[in-house]
């Protein structure tokens, strides 16, 4: 199998069980902002594992998990009407948290900075005043 293909129905199937979620998915349980970062499907296309990430609290993120877990035979019947593939492949979810790792290094950065342009204007106000 190409890796090409791959690659391509990879992205198409990240980008139909995103959509999915977001639209036809009326579950209480997904709370918080829910993303498809990746799918990884297997070379002879018949399972993938889908990562998703959920911003919001640990309980938030299982209970979300839970959730699309459940639903995983319903937006598996959504997919074989969108994908070009002979048959829909079985869907495996897993959690990604990539983007929290993400917003964590933010803020470190972010603090990173401020606490040294305090020390540059600290460093500044002793040389004016030795000078």
């Amino acid at each position: 199998m190409s890796t090409r293909r791959i690659a391509r129905l990879n992205e198409q199937l990240r980008a139909d069980v995103a959509e999915l979620i977001a639209r036809e998915m009326k579950d209480p349980r997904l709370a918080g902002l829910v993303s498809v970062t990746a799918a990884e499907m297997s070379p002879d296309l018949r399972h993938a594992r889908v990562f998703i990430s959920v911003l919001g609290s640990e309980e938030e993120r299982k209970q979300t998990l839970k959730a699309i877990r459940n639903a995983a035979g319903f937006l598996r019947t959504q997919l074989a009407s969108r994908m070009t593939t002979k048959r829909a492949p079985e869907l495996h979810f897993a959690l990604d948290a990539s983007i929290e790792r993400g917003q964590r290094i933010m803020k470190l950065l972010h603090e990173i900075g401020s606490s040294q342009a305090s020390s540059e204007q600290a460093d500044e106000g002793g040389v004016d005043a030795a000078r």
